[in-house]
């Protein structure tokens, strides 16, 4: 049982940012149990990124029967869950939406494996508009975005309306999610405290030599 104070909490090997989309097959006890409830009940959980152990629950062959703990950041973003369907016996297919960002002040790992937290979540991103320097970045992206639409249907595309292609925070981190960044810059991004500063900096990885190859 989730203690109601608590926030169930998923560590994946990936970065949520807000206003993201999530999609994720369930099949682990402790997640589903956790999933049919957050959906019944309309509240979310956390996603944070992980730093060791896997997604899915895994022995310790050096420890016998214990298993690997997995161990994650202490920054994340609440993920709502907006689509769930039970695919077969034993497996969800969901669809999730970032909302804030919240940094973990402390968890627990229940006995099933299932990890709770408590957290405070941190102020959304003030809305700064894009400046004229950095508006080559939402072209580029609603230039890409049109070639994903090709042939792909719309529930797959990664970025979804509502577009705010002038809102520096909004365009960041759409870009954060499609780049090829390395887990750890990923999550630097995330949790900077400047929308603006994240878009210039998403500006200057747009600028490197065949960033966006294998992209469209």
């Amino acid at each position: 049982m989730i203690n109601e104070s608590a926030t169930p909490l998923f560590p994946l090997q990936s970065v949520l940012f807000p206003e993201g989309y999530l999609q994720l097959q369930i099949f682990e006890p402790r997640y589903l149990d956790m999933v049919q409830r957050c959906w019944r009940e309309g509240r979310p959980f956390g996603v944070l990124s992980l730093l060791e152990g896997g997604e899915v629950r895994r022995r310790d062959p050096a420890r016998g029967e214990a298993f690997v703990q997995e161990r994650f950041q202490s920054v994340g973003t609440l993920a709502q869950i907006e689509h769930c369907e039970t695919a077969q016996a034993g497996l969800l297919r969901i669809r999730c939406r970032g909302t804030q960002r919240f940094r973990l002040l402390s968890s627990d790992c229940l006995p099933g494996g299932l990890w709770v937290g408590q957290i405070e979540t941190l102020a959304d991103d003030a809305a700064v508009a894009v400046p004229p320097d950095l508006k080559p970045t939402a072209a580029l992206l609603q230039s890409l975005l049109h070639s994903l639409e090709q042939g792909a249907a719309a529930v797959d595309v990664p970025v979804q309306p509502p577009y705010r292609w002038d809102d520096s925070g909004w365009l960041a981190n759409r870009w954060c999610e499609l780049l090829p960044l390395p887990p750890e810059e990923r999550q630097r991004l995330m949790q900077l405290d400047n929308p603006l500063l994240r878009l210039e900096l998403v500006a200057d990885q747009l600028d490197q030599p065949g960033v966006l190859a294998g992209q469209g």
